[in-house]
């Protein structure tokens, strides 16, 4: 099958990489960039990754689900992604290197369905969690 080519983005953050990764797993910062979305994560390989939320018709929605493939706190992350009840799924890579005075983050999801119609969404949203993470971050103690 043929793949999408891989999503590749690099962002660094004044922040030391203990509290980078916070931003990617914690609760509150989950909530703050995903509009409200619960994040429901087991961070061990095997365990699960789910964004979650209230759908239109009032029920419990799952927008993102996935399954943890590695997680060494706080340097790599990596899980599988897929959207709602898609069958398409691709992985996700999130590496953190401290630096002298910021955390680089190494962002890759790649493994892409050709026909995978979160590519878009994804190819635009990962600039935006940068965003809004760069402003929460921007507001920890380091």
């Amino acid at each position: 099958m043929n793949q999408q080519t891989p999503l590749h983005f690099v962002f660094y953050f004044a922040a030391p990489p203990d509290k980078v990764w916070e931003g990617f797993v914690s609760s509150e910062s989950n909530r703050i960039i995903f509009t409200g979305a619960e994040l429901e994560a087991d961070l061990k390989p095997g365990g699960l990754m789910n964004w979650v939320g209230t759908g239109t018709d009032g029920k419990r929605s799952i927008y993102v689900r996935g399954e943890v493939l590695q997680s060494e706190p706080p340097k790599l992350l990596q899980y599988t992604f897929a959207l709602g009840s898609s069958i398409s799924v691709s992985r996700v890579t999130i590496v953190l290197v401290p630096e002298s005075e910021a955390t680089k983050v190494s962002v890759t999801h790649d493994q892409w369905a050709e026909d995978d119609t979160g590519y878009a969404s994804c190819a635009d949203g990962w600039p935006r969690i940068r965003l809004k993470q760069a402003k929460r971050s921007s507001h920890i103690d380091a």
